[in-house]
């Protein structure tokens, strides 16, 4: 199967490189090259690509804002990053528009053509060295998500009187804090306590210290 492909970069010198690298491979056919974002959006829709290979550094429109309009006139296409950007923030938003890889300019040309190919295949490519964000969101996002279980079924407002007494507050100082009597305080106090088998605030502190509710 060829995969059908637009170009997209500001610079002559690299499309002209691309071009080189993508016209030697039997099943990659370009249908455009363009140095702008608007001159892609005025034909994607109607040529419907397999992929775009698009540099998110244009003149005209960035390169997120340009994938998503790209992906709202040809939902079917896939979107290739190509940047000099190997940050957090850029890699997020192009994945949050729509593309299906994002590949530094410093890459093999292996790795380009890698990518498109699995784009094309309507799977995604992460480069190796730009995963490691992926990860590191997925395992945060999984610490949020197993807290309740992790500190074994405390409320909200458990978790707080938690926080204060491991940090040396008083029932008096605690409840000025959250804004309820030393009474009910002493009664969450007692909650805790039972709910995690701890039996003085010495424990109490080496368990929020464990958790990472509090600092050492």
């Amino acid at each position: 199967m060829t995969i059908r492909l637009m170009l997209v970069d500001d610079h002559a010198v690299v499309r002209s490189g691309l071009r080189m690298l993508l016209e030697s491979e039997t099943d990659v056919e370009i249908v455009g090259e363009f140095g702008t974002a608007g001159e892609v959006l005025e034909v994607v829709g109607q040529v419907k690509p397999q992929v775009v290979l698009m540099d998110i550094g244009l003149p005209d429109l960035s390169g997120i804002e340009a994938a998503s309009q790209i992906k709202q006139l040809s939902p079917e296409t896939a979107i290739v990053a190509l940047t000099i950007h190997e940050d957090e923030e850029y890699f997020f938003r192009m994945l949050e528009a729509g593309a299906n890889g994002y590949v530094p300019k410093r890459a093999a040309p292996e790795e380009l053509l890698t990518a498109i190919r699995v784009a094309a295949a309507g799977e995604v490519y992460l480069y190796p060295s730009l995963a490691k964000y992926l990860v590191k969101d997925y395992l945060a996002q999984d610490q949020q998500t197993r807290t309740p279980e992790a500190l074994n079924g405390l409320t909200a407002r458990e978790q707080e009187v938690l926080a204060h007494l491991a940090d040396g507050a008083s029932n008096v100082e605690i409840g000025d804090t959250l804004g309820i009597s030393p009474k009910t305080v002493a009664r969450h106090r007692e909650n805790i306590m039972r709910k995690l088998n701890l039996h003085s605030r010495t424990e109490l502190v080496k368990y929020a210290i464990r958790k990472g509710i509090i600092e050492p």
